[in-house]
């Protein structure tokens, strides 16, 4: 058993494709066409960080309910790890990618972290292994 796919909501798929592709450096995995379970189109889009493990459903929102949650999935606390080998080289080429830090790079006992957000205001912890 494992946890293949996480949903995240986002406003729309190109941008967020755009986001996590270029500037996370992950995978598109699909993108292929889809329904609703009323019948209107939408779009199965897949991303994945290099070499596999738990994939991102990028939903794009659905209604004003799913509208209000964007950026808010977690209710402001982090609830997304990207865990990386070089925290350096990640954070350096995320930055230069004009991926927004809200904190600084610390060390934790787990490891080196800081805080960043998602093209849709999510908070992540991009997480290396300790100095």
């Amino acid at each position: 058993m494992r946890l293949d796919l996480v949903a995240l909501i986002v406003a729309d798929y190109d941008p967020a494709i755009e986001f996590f592709t270029e500037a996370l450096g992950f995978d598109l995995v699909e993108d292929s066409p889809s329904l609703t379970n009323d019948g209107r189109p939408k779009r199965w889009v897949v991303v994945r960080p290099p070499g596999g493990g738990t994939g991102l459903l990028l939903a794009r929102a659905d209604g004003e309910r799913q509208s209000d949650a964007i950026g808010e999935q977690v209710a402001g606390r982090v609830g997304f790890f990207l865990r990386v080998d070089d925290f350096a080289a990640a954070h350096e080429r995320m930055t230069g990618a004009g991926v927004t830090f809200v904190t600084a790079p610390r060390t934790e006992p787990y490891g080196q972290v800081a805080v960043f957000l998602d093209i849709s205001g999510n908070r992540w912890d991009l997480v290396g292994p300790a100095a």
